[in-house]
């Protein structure tokens, strides 16, 4: 790999940082989105602890996110399928039309943004930025969550 290779993959992490303070939404619209998408996109149950691993965060962080998701009839807590005594979340039908909602909120950025692109860089850059964050979730996942 060349020098120009490292300098540009060096700035993978600040970039990814950029990113995420300039999506165009409040700080609560962003914690709301990742708890409902981390929750419909799960490959099976999903607890508060399983979540607060997914995000990164302390249990009573995850705890309170999910009671405000609860409150605003994002969320409902279940029964596990699985296990009876254990207690999983589920979304609610407000929960898939603001999960809709804000994912055309941020493709209306992303084709803002990308308005100068060709189409094939655009389709490109969208590909890989998924499978990015496919690859990502299964990689943190095979780490426990860490």
């Amino acid at each position: 790999m060349d020098s120009a290779e490292d300098s540009l993959l060096d700035r993978i992490g600040p970039a990814l940082s950029r990113l995420r303070r300039r999506t165009p939404a409040s700080g609560r619209d962003l914690s709301r989105n990742l708890v409902l998408n981390l929750v419909a996109d799960a490959p099976g149950e999903l607890t508060v602890g399983g979540l607060a691993a997914e995000m990164g965060v302390a249990q009573p962080v995850a705890s309170r996110t999910v009671a405000a998701c609860i409150a605003d009839g994002l969320l409902r807590r279940a029964a596990s399928q699985a296990d009876g005594r254990r207690t999983v979340l589920e979304l609610t039908e407000a929960g898939e039309a603001e999960r809709d909602r804000f994912a055309a909120e941020q493709r209306q950025a992303f084709e803002a943004i990308t308005a100068g692109w060709s189409p094939e860089d655009r389709t490109q850059f969208a590909r890989l930025l998924v499978r990015y964050t496919t690859d990502a979730g299964a990689w943190s996942r095979s780490r426990g969550g860490r």
